[in-house]
């Protein structure tokens, strides 16, 4: 996995921040730190597949041609999932209806409000 990426557009409600260090936290490349290139921002996420197996969003031709990828099946494709840590009292959640979107190639990244989908905002992190 790449260790910069480069947002086509600034994350909601980070101001303008486009560029982070990105940094896998554990061995089996499951869990990331996104730290701001500029700032102190600091994000947490994590390949969704292993805690959503039923989560495949799609995405339209225009993400895909705006991040160079040639088609779903782009081995370059990667996504990954905005975390919020526990705290005392709730539980880790995941950012389903928002993923991040990679050129693992390019460093190239956006993040993609899936409109319509069924995916969550909040769900819970729990392994599947």
């Amino acid at each position: 996995m790449i260790t910069s990426l480069h947002f086509l557009e600034a994350l909601p409600g980070l101001s303008s921040a486009t560029d982070f260090d990105l940094t896998s936290l554990d061995d089996a490349g499951l869990l990331y730190s996104l730290r701001g290139a500029q700032d102190s921002t600091r994000l947490f996420a994590i390949q969704p597949g292993p805690y959503f197996s039923e989560y495949e969003p799609t995405f339209g031709s225009e993400v895909l041609s705006a991040l160079a990828l040639e088609g779903a099946d782009d081995d370059r494709r990667a996504v990954l999932v905005i975390v919020t840590p526990s705290q005392p009292d709730t539980p880790a959640t995941a950012n389903l209806l928002a993923p991040l979107v990679l050129n693992t190639e390019t460093g190239d990244a956006l993040q993609v409000i899936l409109e319509g989908a069924p995916w969550p905002l909040r769900a819970p992190l729990v392994a599947a």
